[in-house]
């Protein structure tokens, strides 16, 4: 067991040594592989009788029709087209070339690629330390602190417009948070328990309504199945208010149940105008729960104070939210952005300050615009209304396009109320860009964006709606290449089927420019090299 524990890193050295003189030698080993066929070629040209072999070949080639040709660059367009549509549908839906995919895997390996220091550099700090690759829960999927009720906002959008607001993967996540909220020990349910369990899970939701119904025939105090019936059946905000109050009623003291219910107790409050009342629950939730910070409520107590346009409250909970040491959202981000744009953009002139220079205090405001844009470059193009709105999620990415459609839906309106905010928003996003380090190796206040964004928004975003994607990401070559070719044949077609003649004298005269150094190098080494030498070699 020793011995074989020893000889291990010994044929690992071995093998990485090998791996990196391949490497080493592999351009070496080209030049030398093409000089030897040519040598090859040469020495062997009257034991094989080549010339006598080229000259039939050229004899059948001019024997050919052009509709040969015409088939043959037609065969060659059409194969390379279909090669372009494989890889352009397969960039589209994985975000890479499916045979520069292959390259790398089986290829690079055999190559001795490295793959720490492209690693390493992709995910540096702002500092340029180099930090350990983001595991998956950068990407992770977090709970809208805002999400719409479905039976009395997001199936009125369905009714209204015959689509679905909602994405398949959203809703499983949603009854998955419902199920861990709600069902408590697995090991210990009760039976309405457990036909709220199966509840959760179904994908009717008239199915989820008559579940609830039965779990409330079990057990009249059956909580969760009124908070079911108050996300999914109450067609009217009013009416969720007055099940989610009898769900409070019969809470008991089940943490998750408590906490759930009065949050949207409050979001009902805030919904119908009770907007003061709204911000006490959620003061009283927050001081009563403090533990439960990633829940986020926070977050809806900065949009109901920002309704009310109370500004210093805003800053105070900014103040407490907005640290180092706490993750960053877009809410948190822009609302910074906001406060700071607000102080000095009623009175801000493009013009006046490209001739004055920015004061400090728009020098700030410019500052935390551009790094809001740089934690979430999506809001914007919302916020300018340069792109349509839709329904947010009920689970957003941050960073990504889910999350801005669920900050610009809420807090639209906000920015509208400070005069002169967008336009200063207007003028200044885009800089953001200049800042941001390319090809994005590291951030420039947060660190590079995650490359899973886009197939998470996919999958959290309705199928209507056009995803935004940051960074926009570059067409690999073998795309352009096949697409060059498949252009390139297809023309060769058309000309070779249209202009036969012309086509064939043009042809002869590019492949006689072709072979014209090749045989300028046999001439040359015929009278470098003595006759008798090569008649020696052609007797070996």
């Amino acid at each position: 067991m020793e011995d074989n524990t020893g000889s291990n890193p010994q044929s690992v050295g071995l093998t990485e040594k090998l791996k990196s003189w391949l490497s080493w030698s592999w351009t070496y080993v080209c030049f030398i592989w093409l000089t030897m066929v040519l040598v090859m070629i040469y020495v062997l040209w009257s034991p094989l009788k080549l010339q006598e072999s080229l000259t039939s070949a050229s004899v059948f080639l001019n024997t050919l029709t052009p509709k040969f040709y015409v088939a043959l660059t037609g065969t060659s367009s059409l194969i390379s087209g279909l090669i372009l549509i494989f890889e352009w549908w397969y960039f589209r839906k994985y975000g890479t070339s499916f045979i520069e995919q292959v390259s790398v895997s089986h290829l690079r390996p055999l190559l001795g690629g490295v793959e720490s220091s492209s690693t390493t550099g992709l995910f540096s700090s702002v500092n340029g330390d180099a930090e350990p690759r983001p595991s998956v829960s950068e990407c992770k999927v977090w709970r809208n602190p805002l999400n719409l009720f479905r039976g009395a906002e997001y199936n009125r959008y369905t009714w209204v417009t015959g689509k679905e607001p909602l994405t398949y993967y959203d809703m499983n996540l949603s009854a998955q948070d419902h199920q861990t909220f709600f069902t408590g020990d697995t090991q210990q349910l009760k039976p309405e328990d457990a036909v709220m369990q199966k509840a959760w899970r179904e994908r009717n939701p008239q199915a989820r309504i008559r579940a609830a119904y039965q779990a409330i025939e079990l057990n009249h105090d059956c909580a969760a199945a009124y908070v079911l019936l108050a996300e999914e059946e109450a067609t009217t905000i009013t009416e969720a208010e007055r099940l989610f109050k009898k769900a409070l009623t019969i809470a008991g003291k089940d943490i998750n149940l408590l906490v759930y219910i009065k949050r949207r107790l409050a979001m009902c409050a805030r919904k119908l105008g009770r907007i003061k009342e709204a911000v006490k629950m959620m003061r009283d939730l927050m001081k009563e729960f403090p533990l439960l910070g990633m829940l986020n409520i926070h977050e809806n107590l900065l949009e109901a104070l920002l309704e009310l346009q109370a500004y210093a409250d805003v800053q105070a909970v900014l103040a407490k939210y907005d640290d180092i040491s706490l993750p960053k959202s877009a809410t948190i981000c822009y609302t910074s952005a906001l406060l700071k744009a607000r102080a000095v953009s009623d009175k801000f002139s493009p013009e006046a300050a490209s001739r004055r220079g920015l004061s400090t205090a728009e020098m700030n405001a410019v500052e935390a615009i551009h790094r809001a844009v740089e934690f979430n470059p999506h809001v914007p193009k919302y916020l300018l209304e340069m792109k349509s709105l839709i329904l947010p999620p009920e689970h957003i990415l941050k960073r990504g396009d889910s999350e801005a459609v669920a900050y610009a839906f809420f807090h639209l309106q906000h920015w509208k109320r400070a005069e002169g905010a967008l336009n200063l928003l207007h003028c200044t996003w885009e800089g953001t860009f200049r800042i941001i380090p390319y090809p994005l190796e590291k951030g420039h206040l947060f660190y590079p964006y995650p490359g899973c964004t886009e197939t998470a928004d996919r999958e959290l975003l309705p199928a209507f709606h056009e995803v935004s994607v940051y960074p926009k990401k570059e067409l690999p070559f073998f795309i352009l290449f096949t697409a060059g070719l498949c252009s390139f044949t297809a023309i060769l077609a058309m000309l070779t089927h249209q202009f036969p003649d012309l086509m064939g004298v043009f042809a002869k005269a590019f492949f006689s420019t072709l072979f014209a150094p090749l045989g300028f190098f046999a001439d040359k080494m015929e009278s470098f090299l003595p006759s008798s030498f090569w008649h020696q070699l052609t007797r070996i």
